[in-house]
């Protein structure tokens, strides 16, 4: 399917979170949006439900949740029901939900550390004691530190929460390494929320995304998965996502905590009409658009790597670069490269400000622009 992702649209005006965030000047490789258009199936499928003219409140119907069922089936070998379907606006509620439904106040959420940032801060905002797993490098790539782990938890640990792949370092669990965690939470009792939001978009051909809760009948009964089409076909601004909840008290768990906070199911008609059509006809899109970031993958990575003072490991999957800057010893690294004319996002904000993220999910002339303004500044500095 040939697809045009070399385009430069220009999402100025537009009341962008990503382009409005900076001054005009500085090219926005931040927050977790593409700034490719959708598949032309998504945009006509949008059409003629705004065509329809009335837009009263909106179920997710049985063929988008079949839908759902066969892309786990197709995509992930993995058999799941459709009464297993929780829907949300969005995972960063359902991510605070699941910290507040399976731990108490004062209770303890494990999170790993470097992460995506409202790892970090839900257990905080709901009085649970956050404890950190640290990614360390064994043989060349990053793993969870499961050994320093088992020391820090207690018996009021209470969950779990994975990101896989990881944002930002990019991973994505082995069969091994899930069946090592399992074991942990089996151990020490713990529910796992496992958001898996980039679960299509692996761009290593030898890494394979096994979802945590399809490798037991114990994972699959202590688990909530978290997906959605947003960050896969770039539909962030339509608030639909999922959990996936096998076990009926877990599920009712959820149901019970994000009652009367998280808006019900019925109000998103346009983000059902575009996740259907997404999973209905988005394939051959999303295969396109994973040959145009491994490419810009791999350019990234050549030209960072030949630049004093960076540092870019080859990311299995996500289109968000995780840039070590530490050997340029920069006061404000983020504030450096804004001042350059890149916004990125600091590697604080996820735990480690020796990183900063870069979105290589922009067409490949703004990618050129920005790294050449990155070399610019460190031979200028």
């Amino acid at each position: 399917m040939s697809i045009d992702f070399d385009s430069v649209i220009d999402r100025t005006n537009t009341s962008s979170l990503k382009w409005d965030r900076f001054a005009s000047d500085v090219i926005p490789l931040w927050v977790a949006d593409m700034d490719f258009k959708s598949a032309p199936e998504i945009i006509e499928a949008l059409h003629e439900r705004i065509d329809h003219g009335v837009f009263g409140y909106t179920m997710p119907d049985g063929e988008l949740e079949q839908l759902v069922v066969e892309r786990c089936r197709n995509l992930y070998h993995w058999d799941i029901e459709p009464e297993w379907i929780v829907w949300m606006p969005g995972l960063v509620s359902a991510l605070n939900v699941c910290v507040r439904a399976y731990a108490g106040k004062r209770e303890g959420v494990i999170s790993p550390i470097p992460v995506y940032y409202p790892f970090l801060t839900a257990p905080k905002l709901a009085n649970r004691e956050l404890i950190g797993v640290e990614w360390i490098k064994s043989d060349g790539r990053w793993v969870l530190d499961l050994d320093g782990l088992e020391k820090k938890i207690n018996s009021s640990t209470k969950l779990l929460m994975l990101c896989n792949p990881q944002n930002p370092n990019g991973r994505v669990f082995t069969r091994d390494e899930l069946k090592a965690l399992e074991q942990f939470c089996k151990k020490h009792n713990l529910i796992v929320c496992s958001d898996e939001v980039h679960c299509d978009l692996i761009l290593d051909r030898h890494a394979e995304h096994i979802p945590y809760a399809s490798i037991s009948d114990y994972a699959r009964d202590h688990s909530v998965t978290l997906m959605s089409p947003s960050k896969t076909f770039n539909l962030a601004g339509f608030g639909c996502a999922f959990a996936i909840i096998p076990d009926g008290k877990v599920r009712h768990q959820f149901n019970a905590t994000r009652s009367g906070i998280v808006p019900s199911p019925d109000s998103t008609l346009i983000g059902y009409a575009a996740t259907k059509a997404a999973y209905r006809h988005g394939e051959p899109w999303r295969q396109s658009l994973l040959d145009y970031l491994r490419g810009n993958h791999d350019y990234l990575m050549e030209q960072i790597n030949s630049i004093p003072g960076l540092f870019m490991e080859p990311l299995q999957a996500t289109y968000l670069a995780w840039i070590d800057v530490s050997e340029l010893q920069l006061e404000d690294p983020h504030q450096f490269f804004e001042q350059a004319g890149v916004g990125l996002s600091p590697g604080k904000q996820f735990g480690d400000a020796n990183y900063l993220r870069l979105n290589f999910g922009c067409s490949r002339s703004v990618l050129e622009e920005a790294i050449g303004r990155i070399k610019t500044a460190i031979i200028n500095r």
